[in-house]
């Protein structure tokens, strides 16, 4: 018996399993819409013979079209800006260069900001950071030395 004579010969159970694969895969694969699986493994459960089988399946033995495999694509780390790392040391470093330290790591801020936009590169918090120690170290001495001059003015 040749496969093109099982026509009208009972199919087995096995044998309709293998058409439901092959109706998921087609649905999978997007050859077949909800509507046309959901109605093809319908009749499926009816179906008796070969005939009836064949009948499901004809229109999905057409080979697939070959499709290139998606590139993986591998996100890479965004490079760190470097006025906003300045900034930072800076910002840190006025312990040992106060006010200058603070001033370089307020300009460099900013200046990382503006280039972090422009850019898209990394950085922007520690930008933010250098700038915040910075405006910090710049201030308080500014205001004690106000409060000193207001105190010593009030002395005289």
């Amino acid at each position: 018996m040749t496969a093109g004579s099982y026509g009208r010969m009972r199919a087995t159970d096995a044998d309709r399993d293998s058409v439901h694969n092959l109706l998921q895969g087609a649905y999978a694969d997007g050859r077949l819409t909800w509507d046309e699986f959901d109605a093809r493994s319908t009749a499926l459960m009816q179906a008796k013979t070969y005939d009836e089988l064949t009948a499901l399946t004809a229109d999905l033995h057409r080979p697939v079209p070959y499709r290139q495999p998606a590139q993986q694509v591998i996100p890479y780390p965004r490079p760190t800006n470097q006025m906003a790392a300045i900034s930072l040391g800076f910002g840190i470093g006025q312990v040992l260069l106060p006010v200058v330290g603070g001033l370089v790591a307020i300009v460099t801020g900013h200046l990382a900001r503006r280039e972090i936009r422009q850019t898209g590169e990394a950085g922007d918090g520690l930008a933010v950071t250098g700038l915040v120690l910075g405006y910090v170290g710049v201030l308080l001495p500014l205001l004690g030395l106000i409060i000193a001059v207001s105190a010593v003015a009030a002395l005289m």
